[in-house]
């Protein structure tokens, strides 16, 4: 059996996808999945065995400069690429229009989300076969139930979730002294980011129990804060991921994390590496990280959660929100541990 998945974004959201085809790879033995992604995310599918070609859509970029797509041939590239096989089915996991536009240009029966359970309710009337998966449940236990439904197999309601992914495939970074706690401090929303002293003060935790720290960086914004986090701190390294493979390296190796809710905390989550993830503004029912050995930790101020970018109490976007300036760093540390001794280790 050969499957087309749509699943375009965002990190958190196709991580969220992964389980769902573990399930179907268990369901169905032999099955190959193709997988169309915005091309940034690309490396996340290939980390599955039963992924065979990973598809990358640049609809982001096309949509920014529509002409320069257009005369580039990119486009047309990607339907020639995305019809060179028929598929058994083809499932939009994404639930919006434009992923179902995507799914209509491959050759195989469609599949989706119907009226009802669609982020978009318009991108049913693109499917062929429209599934009912009931909203206010977790988005990876709704990924897995329309997965299920398309290929025509059952998935347990209790069953935690299996991404597919071996640690073990993941080479350590050179220069990090082992065992390492990992710190996922980087966010786009300002209401997301917890103060540089409370990070410092988890790292402390850390380093008295033992464990080097490393801070993940990319974009110069968490560059200036993992430097800052780490300034007079022996042992705890800022560390330049500049592509998910070295995110995923950095985090598959570590022994514990810590991470505020980024599309990297599902990552730790989808590695098994016992972590504690921070919310405030967002709230983990539907979207949280999951997995053996995952906690979440919410702050407990009558706003919570908000769902706002920017802070109504705080609107200064440099200043840690309220919410999750309610969370001490060494207390974080603590519930890794009992994370970690939960799941039948120590990090």
């Amino acid at each position: 059996m050969r499957v087309l998945l749509v699943k375009t974004s965002s990190i958190g959201d196709v991580i969220h996808a992964l389980p769902a085809v573990t399930d179907a790879a268990r369901a169905h033995p032999g099955l190959k999945v193709d997988w169309v992604v915005e091309e940034a995310l690309a490396p996340i599918p290939s980390w599955h065995p039963a992924v065979d070609r990973v598809i990358p859509a640049a609809v982001r970029r096309w949509r920014r400069t529509p002409l320069k797509a257009l005369l580039s041939g990119e486009p047309s590239a990607f339907r020639r690429h995305l019809r060179a096989a028929r598929y058994d089915a083809v499932v939009d996991a994404q639930g919006l229009y434009k992923s179902a536009v995507l799914a209509r240009l491959a050759n195989g029966p469609r599949h989706g989300l119907d009226r009802g359970s669609a982020r978009e309710p318009m991108a049913s009337w693109l499917m062929r076969h429209r599934h009912a998966v009931p909203t206010g449940q977790h988005a990876i236990a709704r990924v897995r139930q329309l997965m299920a439904a398309a290929l025509g197999y059952e998935v347990a309601a209790d069953s935690l979730p299996d991404y597919g992914l071996d640690r073990a495939g993941f080479a350590p970074p050179a220069g990090l002294p082992q065992p390492y706690a990992v710190l996922i401090h980087g966010t786009a929303w300002p209401t997301k980011r917890w103060s540089v002293a409370r990070w410092r003060a988890a790292a402390e935790a850390a380093l008295a129990g033992g464990h080097a720290v490393a801070l993940p960086f990319a974009a110069k914004e968490d560059a200036t804060r993992a430097h800052a986090i780490a300034e007079g701190l022996e042992g705890v390294y800022p560390v330049f991921t500049p592509g998910l493979d070295d995110a995923a390296a950095l985090i598959a190796n570590a022994a514990a994390g810590i991470a505020v809710d980024t599309g990297l905390a599902h990552l730790a989550a989808a590695f098994g590496v016992p972590t504690l993830t921070l919310y405030g503004a967002t709230d983990p029912a539907l979207t949280g990280t999951q997995g053996t050995a995952q906690g979440t930790w919410m702050s407990g101020l009558a706003c919570v959660p908000c769902r706002r970018r920017s802070c109504r109490i705080a609107p200064d976007p440099l200043a840690p929100p309220p919410c999750l300036d309610t969370l001490d760093g060494p207390a974080a540390w603590a519930q890794v541990l009992a994370l970690a001794a939960n799941a039948g280790g120590a990090p």
